[in-house]
């Protein structure tokens, strides 16, 4: 059967190909940004840095497959002995043999492949390993720590020299974060290029394309390996900030008792400490300051115990210039990410300082591009027990040590949280800690110069498939909310900040 489906006329004149134009897509260089490896798997969820896996559940899962092979061992063992006895009456037991002797073949092949899963575990497990003892080491340097550099380095030179195939693969894997953790953003910049370029003319496409992708791999290239977005442990602003004016959004705070009424002079609510406190990722960013005058939120916790617990709140950037009246402004962003004191950072100690925060004091905080910088120091060197760090399309990723559990959401589109390099090559923060990430919108369109990927709405979306997730890991920060909702009373309120003149 034909068909006589009529074609497009070619001859009419808003029908008839162009020719001699590429598509968006076509020629080398469209090629080249429709095969470049993309990381478009939908949400992942890890421990962080470049090791996705614990090396201890690795060498836990080969020491199970070694069990394995020694049970298989023994039941071969009780089948040669049972191949033996029908051995010894051919006449009536042709067939069981044949059936035995298909089982030990089969049994033998099993134990051959149980054998090499141990065997390929373990050298994952030591390939990760090295991975880990080589950040350590490079943090180790940076430290001055030459006793602990000295350490590492001895235990890497006996893992190489034992296990030459692992610390091939452990090259590969550093190899592959290093290149490989920007595609997304190169991908997406060489597609829009060749879009932009195709334009004005064939020969653009190609020349915008290719300057797109390659500069910004090699930003990407330089933010890496200048690593001015891994904060270390012990990094800390320098300069002095301010005069800063911080006041309360209302007049008076709120404060909400176990019952549900209002204890202040706030607006009175209708609700319970329970229904106050963020029960989830997606929470938080509904109430992440920053849409009217208010740039830090603080909430405290009144615990059963009489304990107290915070709660902290911190506003992206809120204005494009610099040195205007707005702390959380480009000049913020521009010293906070160069590692020196922003007035939008004095503001937030300033705010906190008013809301009865004191050094040592259990904290959480919460921060959203420009917040999650200033989050990022308060936990390195605010002074606080900082206790949970949660950082959204932050520029930086913090070292925050054991004691802090970090949480991280980041676009692999977003190219502010490109701006953390990565983030740091061996996991950071307290067990339980995690790197959420996902490219927020693959299809590359007109309005991608105004990062949509990097939008507090893009990452509510992210949030609320978090809080879906059934990662097991997901469960600390779960935990996290969970307390907070069994305090006796919840004390809230909002600041603004202005720069004041010196």
């Amino acid at each position: 059967m034909s068909d006589t489906t009529p074609g497009p006329d070619l001859h009419h004149p808003d029908l008839a190909p162009e020719v001699g134009r590429l598509g968006p897509n076509e020629g080398v260089i469209g090629l080249l940004a429709e095969h470049w490896p993309r990381v478009d798997d939908g949400l992942q969820i890890r421990g962080g840095g470049a090791v996705a896996v614990d090396t201890a559940t690795l060498c836990a899962a080969a020491v199970r497959f070694d069990a394995a092979r020694e049970e298989l061992g023994a039941i071969a063992a009780r089948l040669g002995s049972l191949r033996a006895d029908l051995a010894t009456l051919p006449e009536h037991t042709a067939d069981a043999r044949a059936a035995a002797s298909v089982l030990a073949t089969k049994l033998d092949a099993v134990q051959s492949e149980a054998d090499e899963i141990a065997a390929a575990l373990r050298e994952a497990a030591y390939a990760y390993e090295m991975v880990e003892i080589e950040a350590e080491h490079r943090l180790a340097v940076l430290a001055g720590d030459t006793a602990r550099a000295q350490r590492l380095d001895a235990r890497m030179t006996a893992l190489v020299d034992a296990h030459p195939d692992a610390w091939r693969m452990a090259l590969g894997a550093q190899f592959e974060r290093a290149v490989m953790w920007p595609s997304e953003l190169v991908r997406q910049a060489t597609e829009w290029g060749v879009a932009a370029g195709g334009e004005v003319s064939d020969p653009g496409s190609i020349v915008v394309g290719g300057a797109a992708g390659l500069l910004t791999l090699g930003g990407a290239a330089v933010v890496g390996a200048a690593g001015a977005g891994r904060l270390a442990r012990d990094a800390r602003l320098s300069g002095t900030a301010g005069p800063i004016a911080v006041t309360p959004v209302t007049p008076a705070p709120t404060v909400v008792g176990a019952a549900g009424a209002a204890v202040g002079a706030g607006t009175p609510p209708s609700r319970s400490p329970a229904a106050v406190a963020p029960r989830s990722l997606a929470a938080v960013t509904e109430r992440m300051p920053g849409a009217g005058d208010a740039r830090v939120r603080v909430e405290r916790y009144t615990m059963p115990d009489g304990s107290r617990q915070y709660a902290v709140y911190l506003a992206g950037m809120q204005s494009f210039d610099v040195g205007g009246d707005d702390p959380w402004d480009n000049a913020s962003n521009l010293e906070l990410y160069a590692g020196e004191a922003s007035d939008s950072y004095a503001a937030t100690e300033l705010a906190l300082e008013q809301a009865g925060v004191r050094p040592g004091d259990a904290v959480h905080v919460f921060g959203f591009s420009q917040g999650a910088m200033i989050g990022a120091h308060l936990a390195l060197e605010g002074g606080y027990d900082t206790r949970t760090l949660v950082s959204i399309g932050s520029p930086v990723d913090a070292d925050v040590g054991g004691a802090t559990l970090s949480v991280t959401l980041r676009h692999t589109d977003d190219p502010v949280a490109g701006l953390a390099g990565g983030g740091h090559a061996a996991a950071v923060g307290a067990p339980g800690s995690f790197v959420a990430e996902r490219v927020f919108d693959p299809d590359v369109g007109a309005d991608e110069p105004r990062l949509p990927a990097h939008r507090l709405t893009a990452y509510a979306e992210t949030a609320a498939l978090v809080d879906a997730s059934a990662d097991p890991r997901v469960g600390a920060l779960r935990d996290v909310f969970a307390d907070l909702a069994g305090a006796e009373s919840v004390w809230v309120t909002e600041y603004a900040a202005t720069r004041r003149a010196g």
